[in-house]
C-alpha cells in the first residue's frame, strides 16, 4: 500500500506513541525507521507525525506530565462513528479513557481499553485517513494482542467492531485472527500465566525492517534495550526491543520479502 485511504471499520489505520521525552523520541526513531517529523494535530498536547519519503506513518505524542503513565505504541482502529463505537465500547466492557473529540481537521478520535486493560484508539477519519504506506521497511508490518486469553477479549472486539474472530490452529494455541471482510488485520494472542506482570494485557506494533539482526543492534546503539533476540518465526525473523524510555515494539523482515 502506497498511499493513504480510508479504512473500513475495524482496520488498523494508524499507531502512536506516547512518551515524556518528546525530542528525544523524535531523534530515535529518526535515526532508526529514517522518518523525518511534521507538526500534527495539538488537542491532546505536542504531536508530531513521522514521514517515510514524505509519507506519514506513524505518531509521537507527549505524554501529560500530571499522570503516572508508561510510554507506549497504540494502534488506531478505523470507525465510521468515533462516538458510536465508544459508546459499543462502554456496553461491551472496556473503558473509555478519553473522548471521542475532534482532532481539528484531522478526524475525531478517543482512547479505550478493553475488559483486559489494553489501550487502543479510535479514529474516525476526516482529512487524515491514517498512514500513507505498509509493507515496507520503517512502517507497521501488524498489530498483535498481547493479552491472559483470547475467548472473551475476541467477544469484545468481535461486539464493538465486527471482526471475523477466526483461530490460528492447533500449531498455534490461544491465538485468533481478526479478520475484516476476510482480510486479516491483526491477531489476539493469549499468553496466561506468560503475560509481562509489569505491562499486563497490552497491543504490540511490529515495524517491518531489512534486516533484524541490524535493526536489533541499531536499537541498543541509540539507546534502547533488546527484550528478545532476533529468531526466525513463522512471521519472518522477528526481536522484541525497548526505545529509551521503556515503549516496547517487534522488528520483523517478513517472511517473503
Amino acid at each position: 500500500m502506497t498511499q493513504a485511504v480510508r479504512r473500513s471499520p475495524g482496520t488498523p489505520c494508524w499507531v502512536s506513541l506516547m512518551v515524556r521525552r518528546f525530542d528525544a523520541a523524535e531523534e530515535f526513531y529518526g535515526a532508526l525507521f529514517g522518518w523525518r517529523f511534521e507538526p500534527g494535530p495539538q488537542q491532546l498536547g505536542p504531536y508530531a507525525r513521522g514521514l517515510l519519503d514524505g509519507r506519514e506513518v506513524a505518531g509521537i505524542g507527549r505524554l501529560p506530565a500530571d499522570r503516572d503513565l508508561p510510554a507506549a505504541w497504540t494502534p488506531y482502529l478505523a470507525s465510521d462513528d468515533a462516538g458510536a463505537t465508544a459508546s459499543s465500547v462502554r456496553y461491551s466492557g472496556g473503558t473509555v479513557a478519553v473522548g471521542p473529540l475532534n482532532a481539528g481537521d484531522a478526524g475525531r478520535m478517543a482512547i479505550c481499553s478493553d475488559p483486559a486493560g489494553a489501550v487502543f484508539g479510535v479514529w474516525q477519519a476526516a482529512a487524515h485517513t491514517g498512514a500513507a504506506v505498509a509493507g515496507e521497511p520503517g512502517t507497521v508490518a501488524w498489530n498483535e494482542l498481547l493479552t491472559w486469553e483470547t475467548e472473551s477479549v475476541g467477544k469484545f472486539y468481535r461486539s464493538v467492531f465486527g471482526y471475523d474472530v477466526t483461530p490460528a490452529g492447533a500449531a498455534d494455541p490461544d491465538v485468533v485472527t481478526l479478520r475484516v471482510a476476510d482480510r486479516p488485520v491483526a491477531s489476539l494472542h493469549g499468553l496466561g500465566r506468560a503475560l509481562p506482570r509489569d505491562r499486563g494485557a497490552h497491543w504490540m506494533t511490529w515495524f517491518e525492517v531489512e534486516d533484524t539482526d541490524t535493526a536489533a543492534h541499531r536499537v541498543t546503539e541509540l539507546g534502547g534495550r533488546l527484550v528478545r533476540p532476533p529468531e526466525d518465526t513463522p512471521a519472518g525473523r522477528s526481536a522484541i526491543v525497548a526505545d529509551p524510555e521503556g515503549a516496547v515494539f517487534t522488528l520483523v523482515r517478513s517472511a517473503g520479502r
